[in-house]
This record gives structure tokens, C-alpha cells and sequence, in this order.
């Protein structure tokens, strides 16, 4: 567990398949994690089993995103952050991250996830950098990624395509500071 002062990130359990059935099929997602179609019960349980090897065999982590509540047993998760494409070799590792709660969106619980993640990425995966593509609409993820610390390092040009148009994303790049805080 990785706690922080509001949230902690937690290893997924079998009870956030219900949940992620929610955020996953919900499709205002779909056009960022690039699916078309809804996951079955089945093949997020799948997901999970594999979710739960160590991120050196799974190559990824997922974690939950759980606000700290005073009365034990009523966290309340509200979304995940993920490492992806994790690299070893590279030290690197792609980043995403989803309040699927939309209730708890704007209230900074997803600036202080990806804090955490990053802290846990260079002080205890020791990479070397992190990076995120997001759609140049998504204004709200560009500036969670940019107060953070990510740093633009191009776009990519018709990238994706959803509501019959293309669109461009922001490739963002954080590399490891001499000091960590």
C-alpha cells in the first residue's frame, strides 16, 4: 500500500472487478484507452489474475486509487493508475490514470495518485522516466500531468479517431530528478 495524505494506492483485490466492469465499459472512456467495444465480467477477471503478478513478469501495475476515510472499512475507491509497457532494460514506464468516479473528479485526488505513483516509480522501481500520451482535448489531463512535473516532448498528429475525426496527442516525458522528494 502506498499511502498518501488523502488517498492511498492499493494492490487490486477480486472486488475491484465489479468496479472496473463500470469504468471500463463506461465510453466516454473508450477513445483514451482505445477500445470500442465493452470488456465481459469474464475477461476483467482474466485481467485481474494477471494484475496480480509482480511487474517485473506482468511487465504493468495497476493499482486503485482509494480515499483515506476515519472509519476503517469505508474506504471508497475511486479510480486506478497504471504503469504500462514497463521497460526494465529502458528503466521507463507509461503512465495513465482514471477517476472513473466522476463525483470525486477536480478535487485533486488524481494530482495526489500520481504523485505517489511517481515517488514509488523512481525511489522503488528505480526508472529512469515516465511518459503519458493524451488528446490534445483532454485539457484537464495535460494540466495533471504538467503540475506533477511531465514535460511536453511532441505531438503526435492524427493519432486517434473517434467521432468520425482525428485527433492529435500530447506525448509527455518525466524524467527522474537528482533528487526526489
Amino acid at each position: 500500500m502506498i499511502r498518501g495524505n488523502s488517498i492511498l494506492l492499493r494492490a487490486l483485490e477480486p472486488k475491484d472487478v465489479d468496479l472496473m466492469m463500470i469504468y471500463e465499459n463506461d465510453p466516454e472512456v473508450w477513445p483514451v484507452s482505445g477500445t470500442i467495444t465493452p470488456y465481459s465480467k469474464y475477461t476483467l477477471e482474466q485481467y485481474y489474475a494477471n494484475a496480480t503478478q509482480d511487474i517485473f513478469v506482468a511487465k504493468q501495475l495497476r493499482l486503485a486509487i482509494e480515499i483515506i476515510t476515519e472509519v476503517p472499512g469505508m474506504e471508497m475507491t475511486i479510480g486506478y493508475i497504471d504503469l504500462f509497457d514497463f521497460d526494465q532494460l529502458h528503466r521507463r514506464a507509461g503512465v495513465g490514470i482514471l477517476i472513473g468516479d466522476k463525483n470525486q473528479r477536480r478535487k485533486g485526488y488524481a494530482s495526489e495518485a500520481l504523485s505517489l505513483l511517481v515517488k514509488h516509480s523512481f525511489n522503488t522501481l528505480n526508472l529512469h522516466q515516465l511518459f503519458c500520451h493524451i488528446d490534445n482535448r483532454n485539457e484537464g489531463s495535460l494540466r495533471l500531468f504538467s503540475k506533477v512535473g511531465f514535460r511536453t516532448c511532441g505531438v503526435m498528429r492524427d493519432w486517434l479517431a473517434y467521432d468520425g475525426k482525428w485527433h492529435n496527442v500530447t506525448v509527455l516525458q518525466l524524467i527522474r530528478p537528482t533528487v526526489i522528494v
